[in-house]
């Protein structure tokens, strides 16, 4: 399952996590991020034990995008031991994505 974080949460369920984290930065009128949701739901049931997969509602969450200068929608930052390690923009299919997030917990 992929769980919608917003500020209060950021830090617990992000820089806070043991596992690696992906977070989906996305809008509910962007059309490109409608396209990803099925492979962001996909990779969170395939990889759930390894990889923590989280949304962030850009225009709920302002600030959390603001701090990481997301200027495009969809943006997927890969998080790893607090610190934002690879960031992805745009839609990507399932297993290119899957090829780049795979270094991080495998």
């Amino acid at each position: 399952m992929v769980l919608e974080v917003s500020q209060n949460e950021f830090d617990k369920e992000v820089l806070n996590s043991q596992r690696p984290v992906l977070v989906d930065f996305y809008a509910d009128w962007c059309q490109p991020c409608k396209m990803l949701s099925p492979v962001i739901e996909s990779i969170s049931h395939k990889y759930g034990e390894m990889l923590k997969v989280v949304k962030v509602n850009v225009d709920k969450s302002a600030d959390i995008a603001n701090q990481y200068s997301i200027n495009s929608i969809p943006t997927l930052i890969m998080f790893k031991d607090k610190k934002a390690v690879k960031t992805f923009v745009g839609f990507k299919p399932q297993p290119i994505l899957e090829k780049e997030i795979s270094e991080f917990f495998s």
